[in-house]
């Protein structure tokens, strides 16, 4: 009988593990990309927003920033007294859309040039297999909103290019669909009608002061999520149809897993919070 050295045993047994990996898909599963949103943030009147700062600080990925960046008003006096202590260092990793409080002085000019954005406020980027689309919301000050501005337009051409994945996400500061104290906005109806019809798989957004998961509307699950300082705000009652979780008195961050074809995320509460929601869907 031949008899295997132990260097060829060692080898004949690493090539049956490779191979079942393999037939498992676990050899050629990439890592995941990772994705950290939250809005509603810097306040000098609080330190809730420190702390989901030193939350943000232990998670890994890319972090999107859903809008009202800084109160009051978008100054960069308030960056610099109000944002800019805690999440400086953060930013080298931030992609940012931009809120009605980034507009306080009329314009968004000190947002725009602390995290590198167009004017338009509006851009697209790849984050692992995922294509990310940032909108701006505030539609009175970029030429509305609604089908045929340049804005839906823009999104209409990018979302017919083909870049090869599967899975498409977008994030905003006015939500489409929410229980809170702001609710539904309706002017966001001709991007949503846009994604849907591209098959996107999840819209993110701010604005109200809580956190919510909405389940699938024309095919696009939506979370709000403006748990990131500013003081929360109850939620109307009843909550609005299809509204699946969530907590109108929780600071902290969505924390996002991008697969090829499938997604994870989960709630993570601040310092001082147990409130947590989680789950997985595949794309569309």
């Amino acid at each position: 009988m031949n008899r295997l050295s132990r260097p060829g045993l060692a080898l004949a047994v690493c090539g049956l593990i490779a191979a079942f990996a393999a037939h498992t898909g676990r050899a050629t599963e990439p890592t995941p990309a990772r994705l950290v949103a939250v809005g509603d943030i810097g306040d000098c009147s609080t330190t809730d927003d420190e702390k989901v700062a030193d939350l943000v600080a232990t998670l890994p990925g890319t972090v999107a920033l859903l809008g009202d960046n800084v109160y009051e008003n978008g100054r960069r006096s308030e960056f610099d007294e109000c944002f800019r202590p805690a999440w400086e260092r953060i930013l080298p990793r931030t992609r940012a859309a931009l809120g009605n409080h980034d507009y306080g002085t009329g314009n968004a000019d000190a947002a725009i040039a602390l995290f590198r954005l167009p004017r338009t406020g509006w851009y697209a980027y790849r984050l692992g297999a995922w294509k990310v689309i940032v909108l701006n919301s505030n539609c009175s000050m970029i030429g509305g909103c609604e089908r045929g501005s340049p804005q839906w337009r823009w999104l209409r051409a990018t979302l017919a290019r083909k870049p090869g994945t599967r899975c498409t996400l977008a994030y905003w500061h006015h939500p489409r669909f929410s229980s809170g104290a702001h609710g539904s906005d309706a002017r966001l109806a001709a991007f949503w009608d846009l994604l849907a019809a591209a098959k996107a798989d999840l819209v993110l957004s701010g604005h109200d002061h809580d956190y919510e998961r909405i389940g699938p509307k024309k095919g696009i699950r939506s979370f709000v999520v403006g748990t990131g300082g500013r003081a929360t705000r109850s939620f109307e009652l009843p909550r609005i149809g299809g509204s699946e979780a969530g907590s109108d008195s929780v600071h902290g961050v969505l924390q996002l897993s991008l697969r090829a074809t499938s997604y994870t995320w989960r709630f993570r509460a601040s310092a001082g919070a147990t409130f947590t929601d989680a789950g997985s869907a595949l794309c569309r």
